[in-house]
């Protein structure tokens, strides 16, 4: 890969394992949105991008090389080859080489572990036009605001500090509904240090597991959501709905209990489980596997 800088942006030459709609619509992030010319603009870290792939080549529009070297580089995860990860797998089963396949161009995102604690406490039984809708809500009344791009108003996500002496009253927003109390309780441990989320990505797996879990509304599914996506725990192996009916499809017999299902992606995928999982989420989501 080549990084070259370009007016208001760079490009990324001989990009590898890239693909704009298997990176945004994997069900990792909910801050990505297509537009009409099949670029997606996005907020993180505080900033606005836009990206648009041209072969092999990725436009990153509204930035920097400063800013690529501080932020998004680690951000969309360039350093690791997903060639040798996709090879490993892609060893283990057909159904693993066909998912992967299929999502070929996936790659995780390294997302703020805030952000990504509180978008997936209210993923929780929500469907994603409703979870983006409550993300941007939280973010219009209580982030910062970060400027204007393309005629549209952007804000960073809130800090802790920010809901921390909110009401339910003030967070009622569409798409919030029961998950206000849980965010609101997350304020506070975070900003009362009890619990420290920057530092759990230091702790082992089933520990930070164990923390995660200590925050109201956060079960096993969330707190695995979270470790992979802003703690690169890459053994971390979350189950949702569509999770579940592929590895009931292809691995366990139906009615496998949630437990069992990840000791088995465990034993199986190993330190790629996370991995493994977004591949055959992806597939099984675009292909509704398995959906009665």
């Amino acid at each position: 890969m080549h990084v070259k800088e370009i007016e208001n942006g760079i490009v990324l030459e001989n990009i590898k394992d890239f693909e704009l709609p298997h990176i945004f619509e994997c069900g990792q992030c909910f801050r990505w949105n297509k537009e009409e010319d099949g670029s997606y603009t996005g907020v993180a870290f505080g900033k606005v991008i836009n990206l648009r792939k041209e072969h092999d080549k990725v436009y990153i529009d509204n930035t920097n090389y400063n800013d690529f070297k501080n932020i998004w580089h680690s951000y969309f995860d360039l350093d690791r080859d997903y060639g040798k990860i996709k090879e490993k797998l892609s060893a283990i089963d057909e159904t693993m080489k066909t998912s992967v396949e299929f999502g070929y161009g996936i790659r995780i995102l390294k997302q703020d572990e805030w952000e990504t604690l509180i978008s997936f406490i209210i993923s929780a039984n929500n469907r994603i036009p409703m979870i983006k809708r409550a993300i941007e809500a939280l973010s219009e009344n209580y982030g910062s605001y970060i400027g204007n791009y393309r005629g549209k108003k952007y804000y960073s996500f809130p800090k802790p500090e920010k809901l921390y002496n909110l009401s339910l009253e003030d967070i009622n927003f569409k798409g919030i509904g029961f998950r206000g109390k849980y965010i609101l309780n997350a304020a506070k441990l975070v900003v009362n240090k009890e619990i420290d989320i920057y530092n759990l990505k230091n702790l082992e797996t089933f520990k930070a597991r164990e923390e995660l879990m200590k925050f109201s509304g956060v079960g096993p599914k969330v707190s695995d959501c979270v470790m992979f996506f802003s703690m690169d725990k890459s053994d971390a192996f979350p189950i949702d709905v569509w999770v579940k009916r592929v590895m009931e499809y292809f691995y366990v017999p139906e009615g496998t209990s949630l437990k069992k299902i990840q000791k088995f992606a465990e034993e199986k995928f190993g330190n790629l489980a996370g991995f493994a999982q977004q591949y055959l989420f992806y597939y099984a989501r675009e292909l509704k596997i398995g959906k009665k």
